[in-house]
């Protein structure tokens, strides 16, 4: 009886999940396009890259924060490795583009006490305030901001690979790693 509740319960919060549509992105599924705009000034469409090249996509929390940061540093500092591969790469989040227009050009942060110098990031940071595309990739939190996951999308446009467990002082040395790992081509 009590074994019937549990799956009964348990099919009931999937249900629910999937009828608001927060059911859980797998690898393989085909990853929810998105139309966003970037710090780069140009509108960032998934699908414009379909057939192309493949797409990383890493969430981050929120700017001029510490783990944001050091991720953005990571991926600033060892960008010429992530364009050995044929990828587009992207971070992104909630925060209002004008926010992350900020965070994409500061070379210094003052995190409490202590300053951060990163360089000026040299990919573009995409903008979700509405947080629809954060909601349909399963990254939006109970605090009103995304997950720190990283997304690895493939050229047909399917997730490859999905990194809960980013560490943001190595983001860029462990994305060059998976994109190896996947088989992404080269240039």
């Amino acid at each position: 009886m009590r074994v019937l509740l549990t799956l009964g319960l348990v099919a009931t919060l999937v249900a629910g999940m999937a009828a608001q549509g927060t059911a859980e992105l797998k690898v393989g599924d085909m990853a929810p396009d998105f139309t966003l705009p970037g710090t780069d000034g140009k509108t960032h469409k998934l699908s414009d890259y379909r057939g192309k090249q493949a797409v990383v996509i890493a969430w981050f929390p929120r700017a001029f924060t510490t783990g944001c940061t050091i991720e953005c540093k990571s991926l600033a500092e060892n960008g010429d490795k992530i364009r050995r591969y044929n990828v587009a790469y992207f971070m992104a989040s909630v925060d209002p583009l004008e926010e992350n227009i900020k965070f994409a050009k500061a070379t210094s942060v003052k995190l409490g006490e202590k300053i951060v110098e990163k360089k000026e990031a040299d990919f573009p940071m995409l903008s979700d305030p509405d947080k629809s595309v954060a909601k349909a990739y399963g990254v939006l939190n109970e605090r009103g901001i995304a997950s720190r996951w990283t997304f690895y999308v493939d050229r047909n446009g399917r997730i490859a690979a999905i990194d809960k467990m980013v560490r943001p002082e190595t983001s860029a040395e462990d994305m060059v790693a998976k994109l190896g790992e996947l088989k992404v081509a080269t240039r």
